[in-house]
């Protein structure tokens, strides 16, 4: 019997999870039937001509129904409800959603990646509707503390929303090392902001990660894409090597400094130079106009004995002022100028590619490590070999080998 002839008659028994791969049909007359099945069961269907006459094939989606078998029916509820409320722009489902994907419940977390698996699908087509354009602008913020980041994203943010933008801040704030909370103030910090509809600033602890990125940042940037925020700000904690994190997940990097720091040159060292696109010295107001001047001369000179990374764009510095507003649009212009550059030269699109790679074994990295921790032939043994290290018996790098010879040992 045919294909199409079993899908009309026995129709029930093709579930959810049912799929074909590589059937061919010799013509379109022997298909007749089908087309009303292929949006229930996520089929990707194509014409392909050959000597032979005109032939269909039925393809296999990468579709969430592959990843949700396993899922209840509530599950599976909650999963249709986030994913149609963020595609409509929702800010309370987006809400929902990221603090789904930042649950470490193992459970929470199979829902979060069905989720997100649809959310990249859609955000998938959208792109292609866009001639293969990125939706969003995807911009890393850090700098000291004080430099005036908060100040710099609420002025920042509502001149984007004037100008039509819509516009999402993920604000990653420190935890503490001793209680494991964290303030969440920044969302406090932008008043005018937060009351904005067209802005979205989600705070979010560190709990722990080192560079003041959380494991699901990039999880967050992807919902708030699908959610049709077209610039997505990312402000991380403080400076230093650990920004490389940040520098791995947006488009372009910004560098907030302060005028009178001190030496910034040497405090903040060449790591983090290296990766801004843009150096902005801040509160270049009233008396600090001066030293905001001298600032910006200094590192326009250092930028000019790193290596280049771009082929089309040289990192810029440039003076503004979040109080006043001052040089906030000049701001945009550089940025939309980069972007453009970027895009044109395809260096944009490349380094995205590369992004999810990174992004891959940085979730291999995490997850291999907590199923080290979770092992049944380790996990007796660490609380044992971490005692005998504090007490001086065995030196770190033998407890770490006796380790992980026992997991070895064990698969």
């Amino acid at each position: 019997m045919k294909i199409p002839s079993l899908l009309l008659r026995f129709p029930r028994y093709f579930s959810r999870g049912t799929y074909f791969v590589n059937f061919r049909f010799p013509s379109q007359a022997d298909f007749l039937g089908v087309e009303s099945l292929v949006p229930a069961h996520r089929c990707l269907t194509k014409w392909i001509c050959s000597s032979n006459g005109l032939r269909r094939e039925l393809c296999q989606q990468a579709a969430p129904e592959q990843q949700g078998e396993g899922l209840s029916d509530r599950e599976h509820r909650l999963v249709d409800r986030l994913y149609h409320g963020l595609i409509q722009g929702h800010r309370a489902c987006l809400a929902e959603a990221i603090t789904l994907i930042e649950s470490a419940q193992s459970r929470k977390k199979k829902v979060a990646q069905v989720l997100l698996q649809k959310v990249l699908s859609y955000h998938r087509e959208q792109e292609k509707l866009n001639q293969g354009k990125p939706l969003a602008f995807r911009v890393g913020l850090s700098g000291p503390p004080g430099a005036g980041k908060s100040t710099f994203i609420e002025c920042f943010g509502k001149m984007l929303t004037e100008r039509k933008h819509k516009v999402a801040v993920l604000a990653v704030d420190p935890s503490s090392s001793t209680s494991g909370g964290s303030l969440l103030g920044d969302k406090t910090r932008m008043t005018e902001l937060s009351r904005d509809m067209n802005a979205y600033i989600r705070p979010s602890p560190t709990s722990g990660t080192l560079g003041g990125v959380t494991r699901t940042t990039n999880e967050a940037i992807l919902l708030c894409e699908g959610g049709g925020y077209d610039v997505v700000l990312v402000e991380t904690v403080g400076v230093g090597q650990s920004e490389f994190a940040v520098a791995d997940m947006v488009d372009m990097f910004i560098l907030l400094l302060p005028p009178a720091g001190g030496d910034e040159l040497q405090g903040i060292k060449r790591g983090i130079i290296e990766m801004a696109d843009l150096v902005a010295i801040n509160k270049a107001d009233g008396d600090l106009v001066v030293p905001a001047r001298r600032i910006q001369a200094e590192y326009v000179s250092a930028m000019k004995l790193l290596r280049k990374r771009s082929k089309v764009w040289r990192p810029k510095v440039m003076r503004i002022s979040a109080k006043t507003g001052e040089g906030i649009s000049d701001m945009w212009d550089k940025m939309t100028e980069f972007r453009d550059l970027m895009l044109t030269s395809g260096e944009l699109v490349a380094k995205r590619r590369k992004q999810q790679k990174v992004w891959m074994w940085n979730l291999i990295q995490e997850n291999m490590l907590e199923h080290f921790r979770n092992h049944v032939a380790v996990k007796d043994k660490i609380p044992l070999l971490e005692e005998k290290v504090l007490r001086g018996v065995l030196s770190p790098g033998l407890a770490a080998d006796l380790l992980l010879k026992a997991f070895k040992d064990g698969l």
